[in-house]
């Protein structure tokens, strides 16, 4: 079944709504029939007529994206979602923002990609399952519409495309996107602390993240099976941080992300899977995959819970 896209525009600024079957268990509804979410669907509305200068003297606009789903699970939440928009001077850098509608615990977070980029379908899969628990979860395009595609197998054009990828410019998307969270949820008092999970490249990014905030921002981090690694950041990390891989993974060792578990203030965990390789709990590729991934899932929505919500 494909993709459907409905178009109109208002304004200058073109909205789009769009129906897509979910693997997963989550139903969406409009954001319209949301009172969860009417304080952010009124600033669209705003943004719409004319944009709105943040203390960052970026605009944001953004449209509202509509996923039905057939599926009744009475374990899922119902979630709107919305697509956002930062604009820096003639650049725009997108993120999806996925909210509970029932019983929504306030928390924001951060979910940080891999290198197929925001709009891949396991990486929103995950965030909408999230969402479902009762959080608020922004995904950023990290890779500012240029991800690594699935089609590319190459190893040498995987480095010359990693290597356009600018650290420096990454790091400023996410403070930016970061901002953002803080002034929508914790600078209201909704939210006491925000979360950031990552994946791979956005495994790796956690601890950059969490280097640098320094404990202001974010309560903790989860990072699953972590790339690109910088040890030094480590001890500078104020927050726990759980770190999810297996002991098969090629890409993320378990003697080094050990390490760097060491050195991060006390209250972070390693949990390893026997076994897994690679990017097993959110791209799970087997029955058994599943059962791991799922476990996963449970271990990382419990430790959010502990340290975000209660």
């Amino acid at each position: 079944m494909g993709l459907s896209t409905a178009r109109t525009s208002i304004g200058s600024v073109c909205v789009c709504a769009i129906s897509k079957p979910l693997r997963r268990h989550c139903h969406f509804l409009p954001t319209s029939v949301s009172p969860v979410f009417s304080c952010l669907q009124k600033k669209c509305k705003l943004n719409f007529q004319k944009p709105v200068q943040d203390a960052a003297d970026s605009k944001i606009s953004c449209s509202l994206v509509n996923v039905e789903d057939g599926i009744d699970d009475e374990a899922c939440e119902l979630v709107s979602g919305v697509e956002l928009s930062l604009e820096e001077g003639d650049e725009n850098i997108r993120a999806y923002l996925f909210k509970a509608v029932k019983n929504n615990n306030g928390t924001g977070l951060l979910l940080l990609s891999d290198v197929f980029g925001f709009e891949d379908s396991f990486t929103r899969d995950f965030a909408y399952r999230v969402a479902c628990n009762g959080y608020n979860i922004l995904v950023p395009d990290l890779f500012r519409g240029n991800p690594w595609t699935k089609d590319q197998q190459d190893p040498d054009v995987f480095e010359k495309w990693i290597a356009r990828q600018n650290p420096e410019r990454i790091a400023e998307d996410i403070t930016r996107w970061t901002k953002w969270l803080v002034d929508e949820f914790m600078a209201v008092g909704i939210s006491k602390k925000l979360g950031i999970i990552g994946f791979c490249f956005g495994g790796g990014q956690v601890l950059k993240v969490l280097a640098k905030d320094q404990g202001a921002c974010f309560g903790t981090g989860v990072s699953f099976y972590g790339t690109r690694i910088d040890p030094l950041a480590a001890s500078d990390i104020k927050a726990p941080v759980l770190f999810i891989l297996g002991d098969n993974d090629p890409l993320c060792q378990v003697s080094e992300i050990e390490n760097v578990e060491k050195k991060i203030a006390s209250g972070s965990k390693v949990v390893l899977f026997p076994g897994r390789g690679h990017g097993f709990a959110h791209r799970p590729g087997s029955p058994e995959e599943d059962v791991d991934a799922e476990q996963a899932y449970v271990i990382m929505r419990d430790w959010l819970y502990d340290r975000l919500v209660v």
